[in-house]
């Protein structure tokens, strides 16, 4: 069985049922004991100082972890990929397109998991049946993350790690499904958070997660909705891969992913949105329209090479807070 990395959410029930394990390059690089010692293998290799962040650090954790074969996401994703796939190829690593549909269309996506089948050497039948061994794992990141909203037991930085690791379950579904089986156990017997502030962050995931929750929760604040971090747990029911992929908002235009930010920051009764966004990335552009769609307050969080919160950072978030809190009162 070889590993095969990823550089994004794909369809890894293709790749489980072709007998690979998927390796989320992202969570390689940002869990590695020094990150920053990636960053600088990249920028020793050529990549310049204003590249994303993302971008550098998943190029070195391929060749710092000996991962020989990358499925590189070049729609629906990041426009860099398609010049980081030519770097890998030129490096020795062996890369397989994938592109999303432009629209979320499940015949469009049912053309695109039988592609991806067939050039991994299996069926999108096999898929399918994959898919159903990962339905128990697929109902517990739900109501894991229910208990972050609802039952409000989960810690932000913990509703970060278990959904985001399930783009890959961190290269082991079935030890993964026992893992978070029993976090969930113990949540259970928490006592509910009272909370001052309850937050929502939306965007790519953060490269300074770990400064970030534990920082914001300090001053009143607690995530209790995560936007990608949910949607690579693919916590909605589905009938189908097609189906599946296709409710997942993520590669698809910003309309359809505000469409079930607004519908989270009802359910999960948010008070402010952090819309977290990466330097140098196309992304940031959005920001114009999620602040005029939304209706709570917005910080525009921009995340540059540091794997730490900022100075500056930290305090935008703290006055970001006294702002929401203040709105809040108003409105009580």
């Amino acid at each position: 069985m070889s590993r095969i990395g990823i550089t994004t959410t794909v369809p890894i029930e293709v790749i489980l049922a072709a007998g690979h394990t998927p390796v989320d390059l992202n969570n390689l690089f940002v869990n590695d004991p020094d990150p920053s010692r990636l960053l600088a293998r990249a920028e020793r290799h050529g990549f310049p100082l204003n590249c994303c962040t993302w971008i550098k650090g998943i190029f070195a954790a391929a060749l710092e972890y000996g991962i020989d074969q990358v499925i590189t996401v070049v729609s629906g994703d990041c426009s860099n990929t398609l010049m980081l796939k030519e770097v890998w190829e030129a490096t020795g690593v062996k890369t397989i397109p994938l592109a999303y549909p432009q629209e979320p269309n499940e015949e469009a996506m049912a053309g695109v998991v039988n592609d991806f089948a067939v050039r991994l050497g299996t069926t999108p039948a096999a898929a399918e049946e994959m898919r159903g061994q990962l339905a128990d794992i697929r109902a517990l990141a739900a109501e894991f993350d229910m208990l972050t909203y609802k039952v409000n037991v989960i810690t932000g930085a913990e509703n970060h790690y278990w959904l985001v690791s399930s783009s890959d379950f961190n290269q082991n579904w079935r030890k993964f499904t026992i893992e978070l089986q029993s976090v969930i156990t113990e949540a259970g017997k928490r006592q509910p958070f009272k909370d001052r502030l309850r937050l929502g962050f939306i965007g790519v995931p953060s490269v300074f997660a770990a400064d970030f929750y534990a920082f914001t929760e300090r001053f009143g604040g607690r995530v209790v909705f995560n936007e990608t971090q949910r949607q690579f747990a693919m916590t909605s029911p589905a009938d189908s891969l097609e189906q599946a992929y296709t409710k997942f908002t993520y590669p698809y235009s910003l309309g359809y992913r505000l469409a079930d930010i607004k519908e989270e920051i009802m359910r999960r009764e948010i008070d402010g949105v952090i819309h977290y966004v990466q330097a140098f990335c196309h992304r940031s552009i959005g920001d114009i329209i999620v602040k005029r769609e939304l209706n709570v307050p917005v910080l525009a969080l921009e995340g540059g090479s540091s794997i730490k919160l900022t100075q500056h950072q930290k305090t935008r978030i703290e006055a970001f807070l006294d702002v929401v809190e203040f709105r809040k009162a108003r409105l009580i």
